[in-house]
């Protein structure tokens, strides 16, 4: 064999193997691309349906659909105002119930729990995130709701019905339905999210820090409120956010609780409604085109206050990430 033509086989093999490697890489790093892209294209589809679905409302009411608290499907008059209140009422009550609660949860974890403990707490508090919403639904209404009606609602009635504006605030008929109870069930579907939020940003704190404060005579509170909390305060601030865009989008635990009712009212037992529950009890009967408009308006509106949360979240998340 001609030793000159061996010498080149030797050496063009190797580079039809890289071509062909490169090839491969090419095509893998177009696949992953387009499924990267598929997520995008999904968030701009839904996007625009709900900006094409929202148009004859939009054309019919204008601006006029976020002030107005009329929702008449018969007279074909409708405004957001009143979901829009329940929803973020609701939300609000169960950030402030739930944010104490999965702080100290996510204290008790970091640095008080027993490493034995640990696991287990860390999986009940995975065993909550993962219960189906009608779950939480059905529970408030067959058990949180009696107990509410018959202990809850007449003490409350009976210490603040004299003291001028929280005799209004805890009014309602006793029925253990309304914008608080909603508010209960959603603080409790919340405190897993946050919960876990929390902890991961608590154990990214370098440990030098939590050792200086002990090093100087700080007790673990000190220490956690001092060093550990302003060291994470943006993620915190991240956490809760991201639970409040859990909050609300939350449909079936509201739908059961919150009474479904077009009000605004001051007080917090009386019947409401949110956005996602009024488009889960009317979407389906929404047979004039106008209604079915007007309820794709809501979702847009929703979809679009969920998102900045989310994405405000995200934001604050990462920066604290970045420094750890």
């Amino acid at each position: 064999m001609n030793p000159n033509l061996q010498t080149s086989v030797d050496l063009t093999a190797p580079d039809d193997v890289l071509a062909r490697e490169r090839g491969r890489d090419r095509r893998f790093r177009w696949l992953v691309t387009g499924m990267a892209m598929m997520v995008l294209l999904v968030l701009g589809a839904i996007l625009m349906s709900l900006v094409i679905g929202s148009m004859p409302a939009f054309d019919q009411f204008g601006w006029k659909f976020l002030t107005s608290r009329a929702w008449d499907p018969i007279g074909n008059d409708y405004g957001a105002l009143s979901a829009i209140y329940g929803t973020v009422v609701t939300s609000a009550i169960a950030l402030l119930l739930a944010v104490p609660i999965s702080f100290f949860i996510a204290f008790f974890l970091t640095e008080l729990c027993p490493k034995r403990l640990r696991s287990t707490v860390n999986g009940i508090i995975e065993l909550l995130a993962g219960i189906p919403s009608i779950i939480y639904g059905m529970w408030g209404l067959f058990v949180l709701a009696p107990l509410l009606a018959q202990y809850v609602q007449p003490r409350l009635d009976q210490w603040f019905h004299h003291i001028w504006l929280l005799d209004r605030i805890f009014q309602g008929p006793p029925i253990g339905i309304g914008l608080l109870p909603a508010a209960l069930i959603l603080s409790l579907m919340v405190v897993p999210f946050i919960t876990s939020v929390m902890r991961e940003v608590f154990e990214v704190v370098p440990y030098s820090l939590k050792e200086a404060g002990y090093g100087i005579g700080g007790t673990t509170w000190e220490v956690m409120w001092d060093i550990v909390v302003p060291y994470t305060r943006i993620a915190i601030v991240g956490g809760i956010m991201l639970g409040l865009g859990r909050a609300l989008g939350e449909t079936m635990a509201v739908t059961f609780m919150i009474g479904n009712n077009n009000n605004i009212s001051a007080a917090l037992f009386d019947s409401g409604n949110s956005i996602a529950s009024v488009i889960a009890n009317e979407f389906a009967e929404a047979a004039d085109p106008l209604h079915a408009s007007a309820l794709t308006e809501l979702g847009l509106i929703l979809f679009v206050i969920t998102f900045i949360v989310l994405a405000v979240a995200r934001l604050l998340i990462m920066r604290v990430e970045r420094r750890a």
